[in-house]
C-alpha cells in the first residue's frame, strides 16, 4: 500500500498521506514520498495547484514515535538523515511556484501541525484539532517552530509551543492558523473548489505572487517595497507570455 496517494482533479493534484492506521504519522518512507510528490507536482506542467490531506480520521499525528528508538547518539548518521529529510519537507512548500491548500481533516499534531501550516491556504474540519505536544514528551517543536512563529503572533505561538495544548478549529481560525473552518463532510470538496480557483489564475502571475509573498515576509519594509517594484515591472511581460502560447 502506497504511503502517499496521488490523484488528479483536472489541474489540481491531490496528495493524501496514507497511513490511517498510524494516524498518518511521518516515518521516513512517508516523509520521502511526500517530498517527492510535491516536487513531482511542481515539475508537472498539467498541475496548477496542490491539495494535501490525510486518509482516515487524522490529518497527521506528527513524527512516527516507533522510529525514535533508532534515533540515538550512537546512530548519528540516521539522526542526521532524519533531521535533514524533515527540514527539506517543510522547506519545499514556499519554494513551489504552485499554491498548496491543506485540508486538515483531523488531528494535526507536532510535525503534522507544521505540515498543516506549510500550505499557502489551510482549510480545517470543524472536528479537527491542531497542536504542538512535543514539550509533553520532553522534546522541542523544533523544525516546525519556523512556520508557527510566521503564522501567528509571538505570544500565541509561544503558548502553543511551550504549553503543548491543542486547540480546536474555531480557536485555530481565530488565531490565524487556518483560513476557514468547514463541516467535515464538505472539507475535501471545499478544498478542491478553492484549489480550482487558484488553478485558473494565469501561471506566471501565480508563480510571481507566491515568490514575492515569501520574499517580503522576512524583508524590512523598504526592501519589501523594492522587491514589489521589481515584480511590478516584470508583470508587463505576463500578457505577452500568454499570447505567445
Amino acid at each position: 500500500m502506497s504511503e502517499l496517494l496521488i490523484e488528479n482533479h483536472e489541474a489540481v493534484r491531490l496528495l493524501t498521506m496514507n497511513r490511517p492506521e498510524k494516524r498518518n504519522a511521518l516515518n521516513m518512507v512517508l516523509s520521502q514520498a511526500l517530498l517527492d510528490g510535491l516536487r513531482a507536482a511542481e515539475a508537472d506542467d498539467t498541475v496548477r495547484c496542490i491539495v494535501l490531506t490525510g486518509a482516515g480520521r487524522a490529518f497527521c499525528a506528527g513524527a512516527d514515535l516507533n522510529e525514535f528508538k533508532d534515533l540515538t547518539p550512537d546512530n548519528a548518521q540516521l539522526v542526521e538523515r532524519r533531521s535533514e529529510l524533515t527540514m527539506n519537507v517543510h522547506r519545499v512548500f514556499p519554494t513551489l511556484t504552485k499554491p498548496v491548500v491543506t485540508a486538515i481533516n483531523g488531528a494535526a499534531m507536532g510535525g503534522g501541525a507544521g505540515l498543516a501550516l506549510s500550505g499557502d491556504v489551510a482549510l480545517m474540519s470543524e472536528t479537527a484539532m491542531i497542536g504542538y505536544p512535543e514539550v509533553k514528551h520532553g522534546i522541542v517543536a523544533a523544525i516546525v517552530m519556523a512556520s508557527l512563529v510566521r503564522n501567528v503572533g509571538r505570544k500565541a505561538a509561544f503558548e502553543l509551543a511551550a504549553g503543548g495544548e491543542p486547540v480546536d478549529a474555531a480557536r485555530a481560525c481565530s488565531l490565524g492558523l487556518v483560513n476557514r473552518v468547514t463541516p467535515p463532510e464538505r472539507l475535501l470538496a471545499d478544498a478542491l473548489a478553492l484549489a480550482q480557483k487558484f488553478a485558473a489564475v494565469e501561471r506566471e502571475a501565480m508563480a510571481a505572487t507566491k515568490e514575492l509573498f515569501y520574499r517580503v515576509v522576512d524583508l524590512p519594509f523598504a526592501d519589501a517595497l523594492l522587491a514589489g517594484r521589481d515584480v511590478n515591472k516584470r508583470m508587463r511581460g505576463f500578457g505577452k507570455t500568454r499570447e505567445a502560447r
